[in-house]
């Protein structure tokens, strides 16, 4: 790497976590879809705008940042996984991943076979490439608390899981190409024995190593919860060089390594959405801004009428197959409507149809600019209707409010802490000592005990308690104190307005 391509390598980082930053409101205020944002991005600083970069298909960079892409959707797509909440919608992500994926993908197949006459093998990676519902661009329509509970849960278990089952797709298809021998089918053989064992069995592996000693050190010198988010992510990069050492699928080893964490460490889990989701999406936006560049709007080149009705079948067989597959579960019409609709293609199309390009599979790279265009048709009508729902103004969400334990008790491991207002007089704790004064700025929180917080109750200061537990630890555990607002963490500021807590009281907050 030359300086001149360091230099605007390190400029290009710069600039997405800039702009990211600066246009965070705007894109979450108007709607406007943040993919295309940094597309459009990409475009001005590629070859056709400014000439800043520009990445080829055979660049040993966009190899790089494709596969720490393409782990990072898998990885982060498995340890946001609610187990619990799977389980509760176990038919419904039964359906969204079996005959929801699956019938699309085989459609597409049977599709790009016909029209665009493609071999069998190669239809079946552009079929399993083009299911993949993309969970970036799903991310804002999933943060709406508006959004029918029904519709967020099937979409986020399909855009979190679907990836994991159409990657063997693809890996096993791209066997099917190479040519015929002997020493081919012997190749086969142990990739297939590193697809189905090795990189699953790696990434568990990795995954209990990696808890176990977080386990000890957080027990006995204590861990920082945002380096504890960084630790997640070492755990999905060792995970995936682990596995491609072994001979495995590194991909389906991070995505084991994730379900892993998911499973015994809610609170790694936590950390990692709470601080580790950060990084993780500005690597995925900087991922689309590579492929801004140049690579994207390939998929321009190949628009004919032929290709077009090709496009809008891979579009529209994901609907077709999911109204009758989903009407008959019970779900409600609105649920089954945004279901159905909204299934964008994305940046997990464009990272699952590069592994045939970077194996030297022939004939993939015109399988790469077909999903272009099928992809820059999705971000259009989909990141659009996404827009126009986010742009919606929200309802309120009145309905979280505190429930009564028995004996008005709360989580034992419950840890309190308290924010003062900056009008409070000094106040008497247990022990019978003042409390800090406070002065003209706010006071830090400070760590109370249950007597303290009492104390101050009977001292007629008005004391408000907020259940500040992640959904994921609230869902272990449902009982919270008595006269608790219930009050996640990303989404305190609109409840606190919405449930109309006065700002000038001390605030005690709970975690466990």
């Amino acid at each position: 790497m030359t300086a001149e391509t360091f230099t605007a390598t390190v400029a290009l980082i710069g600039i997405v976590i800039l702009v990211s930053s600066l246009l965070s409101g705007v894109v979450e205020r108007t709607g406007v879809p943040q993919v295309a944002i940094f597309l459009i991005l990409g475009a001005t600083l590629g070859p056709y705008g400014l000439g800043v970069f520009d990445l080829a298909l055979e660049s040993p960079r966009l190899r790089a940042i494709a596969t720490l892409g393409l782990v990072l959707v898998l990885f982060s797509d498995a340890i946001g996984l609610d187990l619990g909440e799977i389980r509760r919608n176990r038919k419904l992500a039964l359906l969204v991943l079996g005959p929801g994926s699956l019938i699309p993908a085989a459609i597409i197949a049977v599709a790009s076979h016909f029209m665009l006459q493609l071999h069998w093998a190669a239809a079946a990676i552009i079929g399993a490439s083009l299911a993949s519902t993309d969970p970036v661009l799903l991310r804002g329509l999933l943060r709406r608390k508006d959004i029918p509970a029904q519709a967020r849960i099937g979409l986020r278990l399909e855009s979190g899981l679907n990836d994991v089952v159409l990657l063997p797709i693809v890996v096993l298809s791209m066997m099917l190409l190479r040519p015929p021998g002997a020493e081919e089918h012997l190749s086969s053989a142990r990739l297939a024995l590193g697809l189905l064992v090795l990189g699953p069995g790696a990434g568990v592996l990795i995954g209990l190593i990696g808890i176990t000693l977080l386990d000890r050190v957080r027990k006995k010198f204590g861990v920082r919860r945002d380096y504890e988010s960084l630790y997640a992510l070492g755990v999905a990069f060792t995970a995936f060089a682990a596995a491609e050492a072994l001979g495995g699928s590194g991909f389906l080893a991070a995505f084991a390594g994730g379900i892993t964490v998911a499973a015994l460490d809610v609170e790694l889990c936590d950390c990692f959405l709470d601080y580790g989701e950060a990084t993780a999406e500005m690597f995925l936006l900087l991922t689309f801004v590579a492929f801004g560049a140049s690579l994207i709007w390939r998929g321009l080149e190949v628009v004919s009428v032929r290709t077009v009705l090709f496009a809008i079948i891979a579009l529209a067989a994901r609907t077709l197959v999911l109204f009758p597959v989903l009407i008959r579960t019970g779900i409600d019409r609105e649920s089954l409507r945004v279901i159905a609709w909204f299934g964008p293609r994305g940046l997990s199309t464009l990272l699952l149809v590069l592994l045939p390009v970077f194996a030297g599979i022939p004939g993939s790279e015109q399988l790469f600019t077909i999903c272009c265009l099928v992809v820059l048709l999705s971000v259009l009508l989909h990141g659009s209707a996404i827009g126009l729902i986010i742009r919606r103004p929200e309802t309120p969400d009145l309905a979280l409010r505190a429930v009564t334990a028995g004996g008005g008790s709360v989580p034992s491991t419950a840890s309190f802490v308290a924010a003062r207002p900056s009008h409070s007089q000094p106040a008497t704790n247990a022990n019978g000592a003042s409390g800090p004064t406070a002065t003209d700025g706010a006071e830090p929180p400070e760590l109370v005990t249950i007597e303290e917080m009492q104390e101050l109750q009977r001292a007629g200061e008005p004391v408000v308690v907020l259940d500040v537990r992640t959904p994921r630890t609230f869902d272990i555990d449902p009982f919270i104190a008595r006269g608790a607002f219930r009050m996640p963490p990303d989404d305190a500021v609109r409840l606190a307005r919405a449930q109309g807590i006065p700002w000038k009281a001390t605030l005690v907050a709970y975690c466990a």
